[in-house]
């Protein structure tokens, strides 16, 4: 095992104690000393890791007393919350109300974009968004799809929408929201909890609408909020079975 990897490893079991309440908000870190003692290391690689978890918004370093530690759910931000999220998989619970959380803030990003695209469909070439959503096709129609490869071409078109809105800080916090869910395969598998036809078949019906560009009416924008709404219940019901007892967490993608 190499020096990145022990590096990489007890940084990731220290964020673990502290994510899981383990460690308490405000307490000192164990010391570098203390660090090297229990995972037999030297005292510089100990350091490395106390850097890493600073870097990484899990402690604050305090001139001659050492790491106190952050209160991450409090103050912490997007990357500290995708940390937390690929951490949290051994504890259910926290796993649950974590993905509820990503689902909940995906969802209204996503709405809010289609929506208002679809009211005025400006901005993007048609047949960037035609071609993209042929290739959504081809890999919906696989014996066995490749979700992950699905799940980023959905958030491609999302970000060409984006985009074309000029709304990049929406976009930025959509492309941290995929990173968090393409690092933990049941989570992209919970994504696809109805079946992969079906997101295909959303996107062609937004197609249409764009293509009629009369704007979608009242009942239209109402039955895709329902449908929104259905099927994130559905995503984060296959998440919460998927962590529940009984079921071994999908291991986090490196």
């Amino acid at each position: 095992m190499g020096a990145q990897t022990v590096v990489a490893d007890v940084a990731d079991e220290l964020a673990r104690r502290v994510a899981a309440g383990e460690y308490t908000p405000g307490d000192l870190m164990p010391s570098v000393r203390q660090v090297a003692e229990e995972f037999a290391m030297n005292r510089a690689t100990a350091q490395l890791i106390l850097g890493r978890l600073e870097s990484h918004g899990f402690v604050e370093a305090h001139r001659g007393k050492g790491f106190t530690i952050r209160d991450v759910r409090e103050h912490g931000g997007v990357e500290v919350y995708r940390r937390l999220f690929r951490l949290s998989l051994p504890q259910p619970e926290v796993a649950v109300e974590m993905f509820r959380d990503i689902v909940t803030m995906q969802r209204q990003i996503v709405m809010d974009a289609l929506l208002v695209y679809t009211a005025d469909p400006h901005g993007a070439d048609t047949a960037v968004l035609e071609r993209a959503i042929d290739d959504l096709e081809t890999l919906a129609r696989q014996p066995v799809p490749n979700l992950s490869a699905l799940f980023s071409g959905e958030l491609a078109l999302v970000r060409t929408l984006l985009s074309a809105l000029g709304h990049s800080m929406q976009r930025a916090v959509l492309n941290s929201i995929g990173e968090m869910i393409l690092e933990v395969p049941a989570a992209v598998e919970s994504y696809y909890a109805v079946g992969p036809d079906l997101h295909v078949l959303m996107w062609r019906a937004l197609a249409a609408v764009w293509a009629s560009e009369s704007g979608p009416s009242d009942a239209q924008v109402a039955l895709f909020e329902d449908l929104f709404g259905m099927f994130h219940e559905r995503v984060v019901a296959h998440f919460e079975q998927a962590m529940s007892p009984g079921e071994a967490p999908a291991a986090a993608t490196a």
